[in-house]
């Protein structure tokens, strides 16, 4: 269920207190906002379709919409604001939101839902832009994703661990996915950061119409130095039947998490959580990157805290502690 976003009247704010009874059920006529992601991003597919499920999981009292965001950073601002009720986020920027750090002056009041799945960082070069490493990015221009996302951090920090200064060293070019691999085709992009749950329709479109002329890059020598700046950055790898390769490629994960804010309704949040649990197949069915949301992670948010409603509704789904 897509919608235009921006800011939604609701029944959101946890009014009881944070030691009130949680009954886990929404009886007034509620409005949330789910900020995103690219429309050519798995969050904006994984967002609108938990916006159609728990529309329906709750008889309509809870009329979702997923609005299309430049993700990460925005959404956890936005959601600060008020202009969204929950935001998918990478970990690595959630952590930076509850820390005052990096993007943020100050630590904001925001809890998690829970973990969902990993995203790949994909980052991908033109075959005749001489690029074989992201050191070999100098002077190239390189796209680091939209401002304010969770693949623009990503973006920068990789950067920096091969030795480069982003804003001096490449001709950096802020763009969203979909504008991102139109440079690329047209040969006015060289190369580009983008950090996506596998697989990415944009990065899929890519590969099927121009997978002779593009390839990835491994970055997973740069994961010491990116493991200094917390444990989000993980090992991980993208398997050639995702983009059709002619191998696995190795890289950097993060985990995403499902972000709402610290004062949220805890029944309304206990909803969501329980919606997120039992319609993982369906979120699955909308892209795979949502088999990754499992009972045996969905807890694995620190140091971002669980939502107390969140809590309640993965004790009830014996979620691993």
């Amino acid at each position: 269920m897509a919608g235009c976003g921006g800011r939604q009247t609701d029944n959101t704010t946890d009014k009881a207190g944070a030691n009130s009874e949680i009954a886990c059920t929404v009886t007034s006529d509620t409005r949330i906002a789910i900020a995103t992601g690219n429309t050519t991003g798995v969050y904006y597919v994984v967002g609108n379709a938990l916006a159609t499920q728990i529309t329906q999981a709750t008889g309509d009292k809870v009329k979702a919409s997923a609005a299309e965001t430049g993700a990460s950073v925005g959404n956890i601002k936005g959601l600060d604001k008020g202009d969204y009720q929950v935001a998918f986020s990478l970990l690595d920027s959630a952590t930076d939101a509850v820390q005052g750090k990096g993007s943020f002056d100050k630590p904001v009041k925001i809890a998690a839902l829970g973990r969902i799945y990993d995203n790949a960082t994909h980052v991908v070069v033109r075959a005749d832009s001489g690029i074989t490493s992201v050191a070999g990015m100098k002077g190239k221009r390189i796209s680091t994703g939209s401002p304010n996302s969770g693949t623009e951090v990503i973006a920068q920090r990789l950067l920096k661990a091969a030795g480069l200064d982003p804003d001096k060293d490449i001709q950096p070019q802020r763009l969203d996915l979909a504008k991102t691999t139109e440079g690329v085709k047209a040969g006015t992009i060289d190369g580009f950061f983008w950090s996506g749950g596998l697989p990415t329709a944009g990065v899929t479109d890519l590969f099927t119409t121009n997978g002779d002329k593009v390839k990835f890059l491994d970055v997973s020598g740069l994961l010491p130095e990116m493991r200094k700046l917390g444990p989000a950055y993980q090992e991980g790898r993208i398997p050639a039947a995702t983009y059709k390769t002619p191998g696995d490629v190795k890289t950097i994960v993060v985990p995403n998490v499902l972000l709402v804010r610290e004062d949220m309704n805890a029944d309304l949040a206990c909803v969501l959580t329980k919606t997120l649990v039992e319609k993982r197949e369906e979120l699955a069915r909308a892209n795979p990157a949502a088999k990754g949301i499992t009972l045996e992670t969905i807890r694995k948010t620190d140091p971002v805290p669980l939502h107390r409603g969140a809590v309640a509704a993965l004790d009830k789904a014996g979620a691993a502690k």
